[in-house]
């Protein structure tokens, strides 16, 4: 049986495939940018990093789709979908960071305009945004995929979605790492002067 809380999920999974292909598409096909570079020109754990987040979000959004659906059968199973947080309250909370976090993730994309990339782009960086939503975050879209995770651990509770939150927390900020040097040595004194006025994840 199909809960309020999966629908929940099912409907803001799509939303958000739809608005990630579709920004994706657009910049592809009406200012010929390819976002996509997801492991272009880099080596070694850098690499293997931006790789290892893109097998790991396909294996992430298979999974939420067989919670979503209650199928028997799941990818991780065993201790792996063992519920840890089962509660009403919990749930409400997870719905409440995921809206949050899409908020972000919309208000990120309208300011980032043409700059928009899916890892680091060493080729054609575009131009540093420091306006919007990166006026209060110079991350939002990384803070967008830690609640979107943290929501979701937080509504199906098991082991699986606990650690993949962990996961992606440890991994976006080794990511958020890399691109703070890529970005430094892009911009120089630009980034250096946004840096210091806004906080890496959120300014109060």
């Amino acid at each position: 049986m199909v809960t309020f809380f999966d629908t929940f999920q099912l409907i803001t999974l799509i939303a958000f495939l739809v608005i990630f292909i579709g920004r994706s598409i657009f910049l592809y096909t009406r200012n010929g940018i390819n976002p996509w570079v997801l492991g272009v020109g880099k080596a070694g754990l850098r690499r293997i990093v931006e790789l290892s987040f893109f097998v790991g979000l396909l294996l992430w959004l298979v999974e939420v789709v067989i919670y979503v659906f209650n199928w028997e059968w799941r990818i991780f199973s065993g201790v792996f979908s063992t519920s840890i947080a089962e509660s009403m309250i919990a749930k409400i909370l997870g719905m409440i960071l995921i809206v949050l976090g899409f908020g972000l993730f919309v208000w990120a994309l309208i300011a980032f305009g043409k700059s928009w990339r899916v890892g680091i782009d060493e080729t054609t960086p575009g131009d540093l945004v420091t306006h919007g939503v990166f006026g209060v975050s110079r991350n939002p879209i990384f803070l967008f995929i830690d609640l979107y995770f943290f929501g979701t651990f937080l509504i199906n509770g098991t082991i699986f979605f606990l650690l993949a939150t962990l996961a992606v927390i440890v991994g976006l900020h080794y990511q958020i790492i890399q691109e703070e040097r890529f970005l430094m040595e892009n911009y120089g004194e630009s980034y250096f002067a946004y840096a210091k006025k806004v906080g890496r994840y959120f300014t109060l």
